[in-house]
């Protein structure tokens, strides 16, 4: 089964790449990739690009309405996904303990509806 591992922690406190741990972050980020291609579940995943670039679009009475940033204002931001095809439930939660963000920040787990 399909299932989205969303990515979310807080924008403002995500290491760049001048920060301290940055580097060793993103050789997590990297374990955790080789990981998933290993087990064979990898079907895609992407960083987003920071919140100030989004654009929300809401059709209203017929009209198409944009707005820039995020539809919401949250605490956390989503900044990533992955995209796993899971044996089950269970293995997604395993998985989405192994992804860095989870020490610090949460992976929201969805099932995708797949016809």
């Amino acid at each position: 089964m399909l299932y989205m591992l969303m990515i979310a922690d807080v924008e403002k406190e995500q290491l760049g790449p001048r920060d301290p741990g940055f580097e060793e972050l993103m050789a997590e980020y990297q374990a955790f990739g080789e990981l998933v291609e290993k087990l064979g579940v990898m079907r895609a995943g992407h960083r987003l690009q920071p919140t100030a670039t989004a654009t929300t679009v809401r059709v209203r009475d017929g009209k198409t309405l944009t707005t820039d940033g995020p539809f919401v204002e949250t605490k956390e931001q989503f900044g990533g996904y992955y995209l796993l095809d899971c044996k089950d439930l269970d293995q997604a939660i395993e998985l989405a303990g192994k992804i860095p963000s989870a020490k610090h920040g949460s992976i929201e787990i969805r099932p995708v509806w797949c016809n």
